[in-house]
């Protein structure tokens, strides 16, 4: 009956958010492309492929989720040279970054509304062999239509914030019978056992395997690309360099301030700003050239200078990660002007010393561990970042300590990648 009603409202709730989804796709560009797929229209070819092999399918949201599922699909395929997959993704960043590892055995397409003729005719051209979804892509026609047609479904690197919690407990008469529709969900710590557990899932089909997003096992940056722009850019390797990763709006300021105050005592020092939007591009710069900084883009490498900028701005996707690689400090995004905080972990991977803002809710248990660790420093605004920066900047061994620190405290999420790769390939067999 839930999910009568949650299919009869469908289309009226998409025309109410129609007017906020397209400015957002006009915002972020891209938007035509592949659109029929968002419908389960595939193009000759496309469906040709997919009848051609049977697929795993997976699903993630965007960039963070997109680059998990690339883990564990690359996993996934050195455990089973036949495996194949069909990565689908919801925004059009995370689908550029999945193009670019698409090949043979991997199909990259745009997830279909989960409305009942929608998906049904998505799961008819797909064939999957089995679901796996990324940390919290638990749609309600996605799975029940997976439970109906035997497609064992896996949730993978399960996210249950506590206010996520407190909300799905509000609704659990709705929510209970989608996740029991769940054959296999992989958990990032012990204490998440208790809480999917309380949401309906069955405690047989719950693991604690770890994060793979926190997993360090083969995700050390690739640096030569990164280390080559900033050549070009007139920036040795010698000179110490600040790294603002996935900023929001307004942190981008916060960060450059603080760079200004740094560079009296640090007068080589280079800055560096990753927008986690790639669209607020031009608006970022226009604001950091009004703090008096010159700005160059990451795209504009290719155009040797001798007068290194102040400030570029990586205006590309997927390349953040190794850009960590020739950074000194890291700032970490979204935890001083938005909510939530970004993934720390690429960086410390990295052996870069991090520092972040107030709010790291998405990554709470791992933030309270590093910082009680002394593993990472948390900063309130502009003054209190040039300050911790400063003191890792001219002290060497601190920062080296720091990061010795964090990586111990990321151990347990060692092969947390190995384990959840298993677990899915054995689902098939496990399903009751």
């Amino acid at each position: 009956m839930m999910r009568f009603i949650y299919n009869l409202l469908f289309p009226f709730g998409l025309l109410l958010f129609l007017p906020t989804y397209i400015v957002k796709m006009l915002r972020r560009g891209n938007y035509r492309h592949k659109f029929g797929q968002r419908f389960a229209i595939y193009d000759r070819e496309t469906t040709a492929r997919l009848a051609a092999a049977q697929r795993t399918w997976m699903h993630a949201v965007s960039v963070g989720e997109v680059s998990i599922a690339l883990k564990l699909a690359a996993r996934l395929k050195q455990c089973d040279a036949a495996f194949s997959c069909v990565l689908t993704t919801t925004t059009t960043t995370g689908f550029a970054l999945a193009e670019t590892q698409q090949s043979e055995w991997l199909e990259v397409m745009y997830n279909p509304l989960d409305w009942w003729p929608i998906m049904r005719r998505a799961f008819g051209l797909i064939q999957p062999v089995r679901l796996v979804l990324v940390e919290a892509e638990v749609w309600p026609n996605l799975v029940a239509i997976a439970r109906k047609r035997g497609v064992p479904t896996a949730l993978v690197n399960a996210r249950l914030s506590s206010r996520s919690e407190r909300r799905f407990r509000r609704f659990r008469a709705f929510v209970a019978p989608i996740f029991r529709c769940l054959d296999l969900v992989c958990v990032q710590e012990a204490a998440d056992v208790g809480r999917w557990a309380a949401l309906g899932v069955s405690p047989e089909r719950i693991r604690h395997v770890g994060s793979i997003k926190f997993d360090p096992q083969d995700a050390k940056p690739k640096t030569d690309a990164a280390a080559g722009a900033l050549r070009r850019f007139a920036i040795s390797e010698d000179q110490p360099v600040l790294l603002g990763g996935s900023t929001h709006a307004g942190e981008e300021e916060i960060v450059a301030d603080a760079f200004q105050r740094l560079r009296e005592q640090f007068p080589l020092l280079a800055l560096l700003i990753a927008p986690r939007h790639v669209e607020r591009t031009r608006q970022v710069r226009r604001a950091i050239e009004q703090l008096g900084l010159n700005v160059a883009l990451r795209t504009e490498a290719a155009f040797s200078r001798d007068r290194a900028p102040d400030c570029i701005l990586l205006d590309t996707t997927g390349e953040l990660p190794d850009w960590y690689g020739v950074a000194t400090v890291v700032f970490i995004g979204k935890s001083i002007t938005a909510r939530g905080g970004q993934n720390p972990v690429e960086a410390i991977v990295a052996g870069k010393p991090v520092l972040w803002g107030p709010h790291m809710e998405n990554f709470a248990s791992l933030a309270a561990k590093l910082i009680a660790a002394g593993g990472a420093v948390q900063i309130r605004d502009a003054e209190s970042l040039a300050r911790e920066a400063a003191r890792l900047l001219s002290d060497s061994a601190a920062a080296a300590a720091m990061v010795e620190k964090a990586s111990t405290a990321l151990a347990p999420h060692t092969g947390a990648t190995a384990r959840t790769a298993e677990l899915v390939r054995n689902l098939h067999r496990t399903r009751h």
